[in-house]
């Protein structure tokens, strides 16, 4: 019987990060389930892959066009092996530097082997800690 090997949640954000570097609203998009639930910082919740997909290709083409990304995991949690409840710092820029200014959280569900995300929410750092997470 093969193995399958086992994605790691490093492996996971860096695709989050590479996809989001690169522009790839699909790319992105196909990190979630497709069903996910996504909510950002601004109070706004999007429904299900292809509105993830929809509104980041607005917000790659738009907002954020050339943007980098930093995501770094403070805390990750596994109610069980194939659920991973993990927390995150990170931030959105342009330049050598990106400062963190976000928390993240993402749940994670463990589909053949690959981490994909099945709810996400984001929230604004307070100033007390950005200062304690800068990075």
């Amino acid at each position: 019987m093969a193995v399958t090997r086992q994605d790691t949640v490093e492996e996971f954000l860096g695709r989050i990060r590479d996809a989001w570097d690169a522009g790839d609203a699909s790319r992105y998009a196909a990190q979630f389930a497709e069903d996910a639930s996504y909510v950002i910082f601004m109070g706004d919740a999007m429904l299900g892959r292809a509105a993830i997909e929809q509104t980041h290709h607005e917000v790659f083409t738009r907002w954020q066009k050339g943007t980098r990304m930093v995501v770094k995991p403070i805390d990750v949690r596994m109610p069980d092996a194939c659920t991973a409840v993990v927390t995150t710092v990170g931030g959105i820029g342009r330049g050598s530097r990106i400062g963190f200014d976000k928390f993240q959280t993402f749940t994670l569900h463990r589909q053949e082997g690959r981490w994909e995300c099945v709810a996400f929410q984001n929230t604004e750092m307070s100033r007390r800690s950005k200062r304690a997470y800068r990075s």
